[in-house]
């Protein structure tokens, strides 16, 4: 197995697929990859029909997946708001590959388990495969889709992105071998000498004390510890540092355990998800996701300062493995409210892993949201950085 990333920042397509596809050629000994994943920026849009010829014929992939990206991350560099497009591509050998498109009408029929999958898309439940996902944000029900696809393949592990650079339906792209789609979603399952693991960095940090919810109705949080949300919110906020109340004012997000039974959270547990609403005379509070009664929840802060902590954590587990088990590829799908805006420099996400994780070949876009698992269960995520790692699954 070898990986190979490239980026470029050619105004003109044709120059830019030829700088990106010679330089993995090059890394890859001249063998055309078995797989390879293009994001392009919004700057090519009038172009994207011209993708997947253009890279047929200089590179040669078995296997070509990718979509349209607000900004792209190749070559472990991140670039936003300027025309680029990144190229990551791999030699994988003894790997099944099985590529996929999905119109949204076909969700109800994939919900009826692993042999719907398998009559849809020819994805076997053996040996368990692995995915990537590229949904197309105005025309798939991706929450829907990934409860499907969890009941379906629970061991697999999913990650991936929405497809950005584009504000209405239809001018999003989704590449897929010699097609380009523009809805539903395009997808990738990888089985056999292969192995992917996920790191999901949601960049928050609790605050206060975890809650148990003794009233919920839905996303509507009614009561927690036997009161009004808002009560507790209140008393957490006169407990707060000075900055630690700025940043509730216009930071505030709510963890939801993935594990109940538990007498000490820690990082990973929560599912983070957005406050979208109070209502002062009641009290309650309405998230972004479900929630259920005897469950326990905590509030949470997000600034960079807390982001770059969070991902520095998760990914210090790497820094310490023996080179024959570090990754040897990976792919990451950052959102658009990360980068530059949050940190206030480019890089900051793909230096953190070339830090820790080690000098590893690394691509992906800048997403619409991001998809991972938190506590075996995949989601779809804001504000994340979710990473895919490959190595082979016999490690010689």
């Amino acid at each position: 197995m070898k990986w190979s990333s490239a980026v470029s920042i050619a105004n003109q397509l044709e120059p830019a697929v030829r700088q990106v596809t010679e330089q993995v050629l090059d890394e890859l000994q001249g063998q055309p990859p078995d797989l390879a994943f293009v994001f392009v920026s919004p700057h090519h849009q009038d172009r994207y029909g011209d993708v997947p010829a253009l890279l047929g014929g200089c590179l040669g992939a078995k296997v070509l997946l990718g979509c349209s990206a607000g900004g792209v991350i190749g070559g472990c560099h991140e670039v936003e708001e300027q025309p680029a497009l990144s190229l990551t591509a791999a030699l994988l050998p003894d790997v099944r590959l099985q590529p996929f498109h999905i119109p949204d009408e076909l969700l109800p029929a994939l919900a009826n388990g692993a042999q719907s999958w398998q009559t849809m898309t020819g994805v076997l439940a053996e040996p368990t495969p692995d995915f990537v996902l590229l949904p197309e944000p105005f025309s798939c029900r991706v929450e829907d889709f990934l409860q499907s696809l969890d009941q379906a393949f629970p061991a697999s592990r999913k990650v991936g992105g929405l497809a950005s650079g584009a504000g209405e339906a239809g001018k999003n792209a989704l590449f897929l071998g010699p097609e380009i789609h523009r809805s539903g979603l395009v997808g990738l399952a990888l089985s056999g000498n292969i192995t992917m693991e996920t790191v999901v960095a949601q960049g928050c940090r609790p605050i206060g004390d975890p809650l148990f919810v003794t009233s919920a109705q839905r996303n509507l949080l009614r009561a927690v510890d036997g009161q009004p949300p808002l009560h507790a919110l209140n008393a957490l906020y006169q407990s707060l540092a000075a900055r630690d109340r700025e940043l509730l004012r216009h930071s505030l997000f709510l963890g939801i355990a993935m594990r109940n039974a538990s007498l000490e959270y820690k990082q990973g547990d929560f599912l983070i998800r957005n406050i979208i609403g109070m209502d002062p005379e009641s009290g309650a509070i309405a998230v972004s996701g479900l929630l259920q009664e005897n469950s326990v929840v905590q509030f949470h802060l997000r600034d960079a300062k807390t982001s770059a902590e969070d991902l520095n954590a998760l990914l210090q587990r790497f820094e310490y493995l023996p080179p024959s088990a570090r990754p040897l590829g990976a792919l990451l799908f950052s959102c658009l409210g990360r980068g530059r805006g949050l940190y206030g420099r480019p890089d900051h996400d793909t230096q953190a892993f070339l830090l820790q994780v080690g000098n590893v070949p690394l691509g992906g876009f800048f997403c619409n949201g991001e998809i991972g698992p938190v506590q075996n269960t995949t989601f779809l995520h804001g504000y994340t950085s979710a990473f895919g790692l490959f190595k082979p699954r016999d490690i010689r």
